[in-house]
């Protein structure tokens, strides 16, 4: 069915035709929980309608079988993205960095730095800088003090986001992660440390998502 009154309205669905213009990102598709089939017949439509094409959290399973129908449809297997789009975006003058605590934050991390870049930000990456270790951090306080934003991904206690804020005067987007032993409650003990900060200048978006962190960091990087 052809776009009508700002969506298509595909029975299972309805693609949001006009986000892209009343937001800024087209329609992102998120994937878990979609049957492939949904999937593909999204993308497909989501590309003869010349939208951008954005999916997150896609396994390289779902990607490989997107692709028979999309051959020029690419993927970050670590971030977990696959992306197509319609032509030639903004490019941002501003800087996003994106912060990790540890390896194990850096597909959360990833994801945030892929949306940023497909969204046309300008993004640079520290990894594995987290509180244990935090002469690791320190010594990359200029680089910290030149970004408009930065996104701080940690899981464990989540403490990485306020010792950061404590350090800069730019916004700062904390991703509470997954990765933690049993009682880090998959998450929920570094989103509530993220929540419970005592510096200000931070959100929280939950956990593991990265996508969110680097939709929401281009907005304040747009401006």
């Amino acid at each position: 069915m052809p776009a009508k009154k700002g969506f298509c309205d595909l029975g299972f669905a309805k693609l949001d035709t006009d986000r892209k213009r009343r937001k800024g990102l087209a329609e992102v598709i998120f994937c878990p929980g979609k049957e492939r089939r949904y999937l593909e017949k999204i993308a497909v439509k989501t590309v003869e309608l010349k939208q951008d094409l954005i999916l997150t959290k896609l396994d390289k399973d779902s990607f490989l079988f997107l692709k028979k129908s999309l051959p020029a449809l690419k993927y970050d297997s670590l971030a977990k993205i696959g992306y197509l789009t319609a032509g030639p975006g903004k490019s941002l003058k501003g800087k996003v960095l994106v912060i990790s605590a540890g390896t194990s934050d850096i597909p959360i991390a990833e994801e945030a730095a892929v949306t940023l870049r497909i969204t046309g930000n300008r993004v640079e990456k520290l990894y594995d800088v987290g509180v244990a270790g935090v002469h690791r951090l320190i010594r990359h306080l200029p680089k910290l003090r030149k970004a408009k934003v930065i996104i701080v991904v940690a899981g464990m206690e989540g403490a990485l986001a306020s010792l950061v804020s404590g350090l800069v005067k730019v916004p700062i987007i904390a991703v509470p992660t997954s990765c933690g032993y049993g009682s880090s409650f998959s998450g929920l003990a570094a989103l509530l440390s993220m929540l419970n900060g005592c510096s200000p200048g931070v959100t929280v978006v939950n956990i593991d998502n990265g996508f969110g962190a680097g939709y929401f960091a281009g907005l304040i990087n747009g401006r």
